[in-house]
């Protein structure tokens, strides 16, 4: 299951085209379907399921009239589908919105489907920025501070100093994020963010080097850094080819790495998380390290993270994903 009607519609399918080649290249039977236009016939997976992603996401305009196909899509009929219904297993490649938020999860509960990731209760809490970091300090899990809209310029001054990170709280992809520098220009990014969603993070920037870590079942992955070529790990640097290196594993010393991937469990499990995730850190100049977010069904594309996580741990693509399965239908 893909596509969706999130900012993050490109990335999903590009996932997807991943998976199910990977999927069949080991003998399974896969049928695709877009939960904004049902069941793809073959020339529908040839025409949507692209490699490359744009370097813009869809407009909101685009994505309003997204979300209208999906719930008909949703509510027509989609999961009574035999394909759906008598699968052994849904594979979500789905991302941000609607897709990665608990909404879809639910659905499949409801008709006692079973599908990979998360279930509604940790996707919903993962993809809130603002009740993920309060469970991350309850579990010892370092995070930036932060504050809410509507904070002042007076409170960032106070609470946080400047630069500060401006995002929507449940949106992904870094997308409607901006990183403010002074008073001035807090007003804007606010507004930017709260195009994408009606809560608004205002977060300390902190300084340094990206590190990511996948997380399969009980198991942290091995820890990768990202250098993007702009200073914040933005959609364009994700998705563009030669925009970011990525080194797995990370040159770090192995006393960070194994701090990096206890605190990645410990967050995938602070967020009740199943199956799989990426946890994302800013790593400072003293190796202290910050928990930014986790993915709850974290890109599977060619450039994606997890997948190289995995690898470096001897786990290639296609195992990868069936392990997903194999840990859903444990589940």
């Amino acid at each position: 299951m893909t596509g969706g009607s999130s900012s993050e519609r490109d990335v999903a399918f590009a996932s997807a085209g991943q998976v199910v080649t990977a999927l069949r290249s080991r003998g399974h039977t896969v049928t695709v379907a877009d939960t904004t236009t049902g069941l793809l016939d073959a020339a529908g997976e040839g025409r949507l399921l692209q490699p490359s992603v744009r370097t813009a996401p869809p407009s909101l305009d685009v994505m309003a009239e997204l979300m209208e196909a999906e719930r008909r899509v949703l509510f027509g009929g989609l999961l009574s589908e035999s394909a759906i219904r008598n699968a052994d297993v849904v594979f979500l490649g789905l991302h941000g919105g609607r897709g990665e938020d608990g909404t879809i999860q639910n659905l499949l509960e409801l008709a006692n489907v079973r599908y990979t990731g998360s279930g509604p209760l940790g996707s919903a809490i993962a993809l809130d920025k603002d009740i993920s970091k309060r469970l991350f300090l309850v579990s010892e899990v370092l995070t930036a501070a932060w504050l809410m809209a509507p904070a002042t310029a007076a409170e960032v001054d106070l609470e946080l100093d400047w630069p500060v990170v401006v995002k929507p709280s449940r949106e992904g992809s870094t997308v409607g994020l901006s990183v403010v520098r002074e008073a001035g220009g807090l007003p804007a990014a606010v507004a930017e963010a709260a195009q994408y969603d009606n809560e608004v993070m205002i977060e300390a920037f902190v300084p340094g080097r990206e590190l990511t870590v996948g997380v399969l079942g009980n198991e942290a992955l091995a820890v990768g850094e990202i250098i993007p070529r702009h200073e914040l790990f933005d959609y364009e640097c994700k998705y563009t080819p030669g925009m970011t290196e990525e080194i797995f594993p990370a040159v770090i010393p192995e006393l960070v790495a194994n701090e990096a991937r206890a605190m990645a469990l410990r967050a995938h499990q602070a967020l009740k998380l199943r199956g799989y995730s990426r946890v994302d850190f800013r790593m400072t100049e003293e190796y202290e390290l910050f928990c930014l977010e986790v993915n709850t069904l974290p890109g599977m594309t060619a450039m994606s993270l997890m997948p190289k996580s995995a690898a470096a741990m001897g786990l290639e693509f296609p195992a990868l994903c069936e392990r997903i399965c194999e840990l859903a239908l444990a589940d």
